[in-house]
């Protein structure tokens, strides 16, 4: 299973730190921040999206289903962040399943997808390995970040563990 975490992208370092202008209260975020507030952004499109097909799948397996919802809410606060931010999401059709703008992550969802077709039982352990990978991300992605930005991610970090324990219980029923 391919598991692509925010950290393994490389695409930042997490020693990078918001420079705070105390003057206007205004908070600028260097080029590796907004580059991770983008990748979060683009990751809970993959979560959703992985969702929304696997869903059409399994359509007795309302997980998926009743999670995508959520994984919208997800989006919509990540997106938030991004135009709060600067941050261009220029080309994210987010209507468009299963279609993203970062290479690393568009493998993710291909092969999520890929291995959530063998079976229900792989389907819902893919959502386990998503939620999982979300959480840790989301925990990286907040060092050095402004609060409200933490404030956010930790609310996210927080519907993917209750998505988590979803996906753990339909496991032990389909075991």
């Amino acid at each position: 299973m391919l598991a692509v975490g925010a950290s393994g992208a490389a695409l930042l370092s997490s020693a990078a730190y918001a420079e705070e202008v105390t003057e206007e209260t205004t908070v600028v975020l260097t080029e590796e921040q907004k580059d991770m507030l983008f990748f979060i952004y683009q990751e809970e499109k993959v979560a959703r999206d992985v969702y929304i097909t696997l869903g059409k799948l399994y359509t007795d397996e309302t997980t998926f289903a009743s999670i995508q919802i959520s994984e919208q809410r997800h989006i919509d606060a990540a997106r938030e962040l991004c135009v709060k931010y600067g941050v261009s999401i220029d080309g994210v059709d987010e209507a468009s399943v299963g279609n993203f703008v970062l290479p690393v992550l568009q493998e993710l969802y291909d092969t999520c997808v890929a291995e959530g077709e063998t079976s229900l039982l792989d389907a819902l352990k893919v959502g386990e390995m998503i939620e999982l990978t979300d959480i840790d991300d989301l925990e990286h992605a907040s060092v050095g970040m402004p609060a409200d930005v933490v404030s956010v991610y930790d609310n996210l970090k927080e519907g993917s563990l209750s998505h988590l324990d979803a996906f753990t219980a339909a496991i032990a029923r389909e075991q």
